[in-house]
């Protein structure tokens, strides 16, 4: 027997939820690596941080969207183990992405390899979260749509890394985090319409369970203190304030060493006619 799915149990605050949080760590994602861009120091640091923002933003989203979810006729349980090392993966395949045009650029190459890395690692991220879920039934998936909800995965990692290396002013980020926040979203929504269940008929009826709920809280917790703090690394950075107002400073990463010597330099910033 086909069950009744529905990804909105408790109405649009799950979605409305899982927008913001993919466009929060898009957005602290951005701001990370145009700040590694600028300055060769911490650089990698900075890409770290950038990474893992990402990751956990995205990560973030699917869970909080996953709330929502629901089997009309069986509860719902989700396997500890999958569900961290979904976790772990969606960090590490944004990292592949984000050093790579981090350090080796935006050239079409770079982007089309790393988008694609980073967007079949998102999708393995969002299928391992799937395979955590354990149902009184078999859950099978629609091929077309699988394929449909990777291939805006990729396009959507492949968008992120372009505008990480080429938009640098802060309202410009802001405003590329949030189309990054639909395309995430959508490539999570579209992978859930795929999904269809057959249960056993040895289930109990019902819709969710407050254990469930507590759960998945729990496992957010982590990834949402990560994302408090790199928001405060990011606000209180001086370099990201002066990067989004000042233009003359943008441009390739540039070490401290580089600052000191062009300082130095015979004739810059000096009176003109001091020679005479």
């Amino acid at each position: 027997m086909n069950a009744t799915i529905s990804n909105f149990h408790y109405g649009v605050v799950t979605l409305v939820a899982a927008y913001l949080m993919a466009c929060l760590g898009a957005a602290l994602g951005l701001r990370c690596t145009t700040r590694s861009l600028r300055r060769a120091h911490r650089r990698s640091g900075w890409l770290a941080l950038g990474s893992v923002s990402i990751g956990c933003g995205i990560w973030t989203m699917h869970f909080i969207a996953m709330i929502g979810f629901s089997i009309d006729g069986s509860l719902v349980d989700y396997d500890t183990g999958l569900t961290l090392l979904s976790l772990i993966v969606a960090i590490a395949v944004v990292a592949v992405g984000v050093f790579l045009v981090g350090y080796r650029g935006g050239t079409p190459l770079n982007l089309g390899v790393a988008g694609t890395i980073t967007g079949l690692g998102v999708a393995a991220m969002h299928y391992l979260g799937m395979a955590a879920v354990h149902t009184n039934g078999t859950v099978h998936y629609d091929t077309t749509t699988v394929a449909l909800s990777v291939v805006i995965a990729v396009v959507a990692a492949t968008a992120a890394l372009w505008a990480a290396v080429s938009i640098q002013k802060l309202w410009s980020s802001l405003g590329a985090s949030l189309v990054m926040g639909v395309a995430v979203t959508g490539m999570h929504y579209t992978g859930m319409a795929a999904v269809s269940v057959t249960l056993d008929g040895s289930g109990d009826a019902g819709q969710s369970s407050t254990s469930l709920l507590a759960f998945l809280l729990l496992m957010l917790a982590g990834p949402l203190a990560v994302l408090l703090v790199a928001a405060v690394i990011v606000m209180f950075d001086p370099d990201m304030m002066v990067a989004s107002t000042d233009p003359d400073r943008v441009g390739p990463a540039q070490s401290d060493e580089d600052d000191l010597f062009t300082q130095q330099q015979p004739g810059r910033h000096s009176d003109p006619y001091a020679s005479r």
